[in-house]
């Protein structure tokens, strides 16, 4: 049987839900068997949308929580919001609200934007909850993944301008707040196939990826490194003196503290390719050293390149929030009819994407010495944030589990 024409394998792809590098469900994921509680209102706001809950007995806004979406492609969805928050390991969204705290979920109308366009949306809905709280009762804001940089950037901007927040506690939930990682294998074949479907290159070329990878490359053969928008986020967040001031800063992370990674091995071979049109494709998870092979690439071609990789530690088994990017690039291929020869065998389905040294900000994920610390041996307060939490092992990346929800809580004024 002759190998499919770029031309069929393109049609396919695009007859398939996108590629998308992004936690919670997988594309096979049955979804939830309860609906979403129809919200009490819902706030149109610039670049975004919020969906109020009262809390129980709450005549009208008197203790509001606001929860910002975070990393992903296109717009937030209620529905994802609660599979996420309410129908997980720990029903969040119910038991903020038995406790007399009104929830409003806060959406962005593109998750890929700009964290910096994302955070006037984010003022936009605190500015909201003010002028409609019933009392004194200081605001909570904060957000899960990249909204917690969202918020914080949009609390820290409204204090350098002068406005009042009337924000008692921010908190990140496994945010990257020293950035994220995608492996370079990952972004490499995204990039590689953009001419057969664009749409998973240009999902890790948006705004929000440039601006949280801690490495990232525009294309196939690029080089590693922070991006010109990363750079810019940086000083943009610099401005605004890094972090807001007035209220207390608390953050929790889904990577374990003891500096213990995860079972992948530096160099391992993640994913093959074994279907006819992408024999010879082989990605890798990163290893150190000046000259590594982490990705031989080839789909529906007659040569198959090489990328390789200088100066970079070995952070996909680091300790951390993981993600699913080798396994959600598998199950995509591996869901075409079998006839387009697109098959991959996958070895390792997870990797590291928020290191549990960014998302309690206590260092840069440089480093192997600097990924695998042992974060329990630091006081409170050795990062940016006050104080934070994180879990017993390493887990997903933004899930929502009742040991850290119940520290969290605990937390709350």
């Amino acid at each position: 049987m002759p190998e499919p024409s770029r031309e069929q394998i393109a049609s396919a792809l695009h007859e398939r839900p996108a590629i998308a590098l992004t936690p919670g469900t997988r594309l096979d994921a049955e979804r939830p068997g309860s609906l979403p509680v129809s919200p009490s209102a819902v706030w149109d706001l610039p670049g975004g949308t919020a969906w109020v809950y009262r809390g129980e007995g709450n005549p009208g806004l008197v203790r509001p929580v606001i929860l910002a979406d975070g990393f992903g492609t296109g717009p937030s969805e209620l529905e994802s919001s609660w599979q996420l928050l309410e129908f997980g390991d720990y029903p969040l969204i119910s038991e903020l609200r038995r406790r007399g705290r009104d929830v409003i979920l806060l959406g962005h109308h593109e998750r890929g934007a700009s964290i910096l366009d994302n955070s006037r949306t984010a003022r936009a809905a605190i500015t909201r909850a003010l002028a409609e709280r019933l009392g004194g009762t200081p605001l909570v804001v904060g957000g899960f993944s990249t909204g917690g940089l969202v918020t914080r950037h949009a609390l820290a901007r409204m204090e350098c301008e002068g406005r009042d927040h009337g924000t008692g506690l921010y908190f990140s939930y496994d945010t990257p707040h020293r950035g994220a990682w995608i492996p370079i294998a990952l972004q490499a074949f995204a990039h590689y196939v953009k001419d057969l479907d664009g749409r998973f290159s240009d999902q890790l070329n948006s705004p929000a990826v440039r601006e949280v990878l801690w490495r990232h490359i525009g294309v196939w053969d690029g080089t590693p490194g922070p991006s010109e928008e990363r750079v810019a986020f940086l000083a943009q967040m610099a401005a605004v003196g890094e972090w807001p001031r007035r209220p207390r800063l608390i953050g929790v992370a889904n990577g374990a503290a003891d500096g213990v990674g995860t079972d992948v091995r530096p160099g391992e071979l993640a994913l093959e390719g074994k279907g006819r049109s992408v024999i010879g494709t082989r990605l890798h998870a990163q290893a150190p050293g000046a000259d590594e092979p982490v990705a031989r690439l080839r789909v529906a071609a007659a040569k198959t390149h090489e990328v390789r990789t200088k100066g970079l530690a070995s952070i996909d088994g680091a300790p951390g929030g993981s993600l699913e990017g080798f396994g959600i690039l598998a199950d995509g291929l591996n869901a075409l009819h079998p006839d387009l020869g697109l098959q991959t065998a996958v070895h390792i389905r997870s990797h590291c994407f928020v290191p549990s040294v960014s998302a309690v900000d206590v260092g840069d994920p440089d480093t192997d010495a600097a990924l695998y610390q042992d974060i329990s041996a630091l006081l409170a307060g050795a990062g940016g944030l006050d104080d934070f939490r994180l879990a017993s092992r390493n887990e997903p990346h933004a899930l929502v589990t009742r040991e850290l929800c119940s520290w969290l809580l605990g937390h709350l004024p």
